[in-house]
């Protein structure tokens, strides 16, 4: 009889040891509801702080990526010390706020909501609003997401993209990058209209040529959980290339779970095992790896 497949929250990782911290460069708190299987509670996001704070997760970005999260993202990161935030249209948002809805080539229709009534341009104005408070440390997520939509939807995602980019030049803030299956038109783009001084690759998924391209230009790959997948060899050659200095570590929480615990909810208190594993491919002890992404991570967003 086949063994059934767990479905809830994964258990705590082993401890890091005393004096190991860690910063969740991108999270989604208050999203989990998106992934929890039915009738699985759904943690407040002071009990996922929680959560974290025993896993060695001292602080974290949370990222509002829709209009409709800009409000309970800002009111997270006043009620909570370990919490900054960051704040963008993200690609596919962009082509719902630009009336265009067209089928995904994976067969999922758009979801237009009520905030999608707002024009790209005052979708971008409400993110540019929010930025200007102080605890906004970042643009983010934006850029080029190749795997949904046609050419139409594109273009919107192109407009949007480059106006987040002026934002964050503008505000002097670092840019978390989108970028799925279009590394050529996001690196592209970037060299035209002159990157931010702090660009990262959110949820870095390219290959060592493409951290390459990214460390020549001084821009920050963020490793998330698929780098501990067993097909993942690219994203490990790309660890293995990048200077440990432009490296970040996140979760893309709920999503993108570590092994061995993919399929499941995913959240901050997580992140040793993408740490764990990053250090296993550089062959770097855990404690290195840990404070020098952290310190890169405060160096770019700020105290928290």
């Amino acid at each position: 009889m086949a063994r059934k497949r767990e479905k809830g929250w994964p258990p705590p990782p082993e401890p890091l040891g005393d004096g190991v911290e860690l910063v969740d460069n991108h999270t989604h708190l208050l999203s989990a509801v998106d992934v929890l299987p039915e009738g699985e509670a759904v943690p407040t996001a002071s009990e996922e702080i929680a959560w974290a704070r025993a896993a060695g997760v001292t602080r974290l970005v949370q990222v509002a990526c829709d209009v409709d999260a800009i409000e309970p993202g800002l009111a997270l990161a006043r009620d909570h010390a370990e919490v900054v935030l960051a704040v963008a249209i993200h690609p596919n948002e962009a082509v719902l706020h630009a009336g265009i809805h067209e089928v995904a080539p994976d067969g999922l229709d758009p979801d237009p909501r009520a905030r999608h009534e707002l024009s790209l341009d005052e979708a971008i104005d409400a993110v540019a609003r929010a930025a200007r408070t102080d605890r906004v440390r970042a643009i983010g997520e934006t850029g080029l997401d190749h795997f949904r939509g046609g050419e139409r939807g594109r273009a919107a995602q192109r407009e949007s993209f480059r106006a987040h980019i002026a934002l964050a030049k503008e505000l002097g803030l670092p840019l978390q990058i989108h970028d799925r299956e279009a590394h050529a038109e996001v690196v592209e783009i970037l060299l035209a209209d002159g990157a931010p001084d702090a660009t990262v690759f959110h949820c870095f998924s390219g290959d060592a040529a493409m951290a390459r391209v990214c460390v020549e230009n001084g821009w920050y790959l963020s490793i998330a959980g698929p780098v501990t997948f067993r097909a993942n060899d690219d994203g490990r050659d790309a660890v293995r290339v990048a200077p440990l200095e432009r490296l970040l570590l996140e979760t893309d929480a709920p999503y993108l779970t570590p092994h061995p615990y993919r399929g499941r909810p995913n959240g901050p208190y997580l992140l040793p095992h993408t740490l764990r594993e990053v250090a296993r491919v550089r062959d770097e002890s855990v404690a290195h790896v840990a404070a020098v992404t952290t310190a890169t991570a405060v160096d770019l967003y700020g105290p928290w």
